[in-house]
């Protein structure tokens, strides 16, 4: 009798399986305790032990324990970017649309991580490609929830949904930066919904 022939894959593909799960598992771990412990960076230590992994494999998939924390803010800010969207879609008409999502953004645990994320890419110039790649996939991600909410609801924006995603999280996060490097002033004094020009469809131009 023909022996059944086992499909096994190449070492090199496990390999790079693996290593994905590892990378993975230390920007959560990473961004859990940074939830837990607002405000304080853990060490490499404690990110490794919480991830079930060895202290080098940070430098090793990441550069830096710097890029990794670049990598944990931005998972919790598109975690809560998606419990925001929830909020979004139970708004009864455009204007609480604005005034929800606005309210609901700036008390985004995660913004103080990333404001401080862009700091660091400032500083350091290496993370800076980190910092815009994840940015890129926040604006795809508002603007994809933004235009599938506007066609359902029959309502408008006043500017390409693009510019309408960038405009809004950038005077989002750069309220908090300003705040935190020290501005006068509190993010509850932005009109942030002032950002938003997504209207019902009969409403003045």
């Amino acid at each position: 009798m023909e022996k059944k022939r086992t499909e096994t894959r190449p070492a090199p593909a496990r390999s790079r399986d693996r290593g994905r799960v590892t990378r993975r598992r230390l920007i959560e771990a990473t961004a859990r305790l940074r939830e837990e412990r607002p405000g304080a960076d853990p060490s490499v230590a404690e990110i490794a032990h919480a991830a079930d992994a060895f202290p080098n494999q940070v430098t090793y998939y990441f550069g830096s324990k710097d890029a990794l924390l670049v990598h944990a803010a931005f998972l919790g800010l598109l975690h809560d970017a998606r419990r925001v969207e929830r909020v979004g879609r139970q708004a009864p008409d455009a204007a609480a649309f604005r005034r929800n999502i606005a309210r609901a953004v700036l008390a985004m645990p995660s913004l103080p991580s990333v404001t401080r994320a862009l700091a660091a890419a400032i500083a350091r110039p290496e993370l800076a490609p980190v910092v815009d790649r994840h940015l890129q996939l926040l604006f795809r991600q508002s603007e994809r929830f933004v235009g599938q909410l506007i066609d359902r609801r029959g309502w408008a924006a006043r500017r390409p949904l693009d510019v309408e995603a960038r405009t809004f999280w950038s005077t989002a996060l750069g309220a908090v930066l300003l705040v935190r490097a020290g501005a006068h002033g509190t993010v509850s004094d932005l009109d942030l919904a002032g950002a938003l020009t997504i209207h019902d469809s009969d409403a003045p131009v």
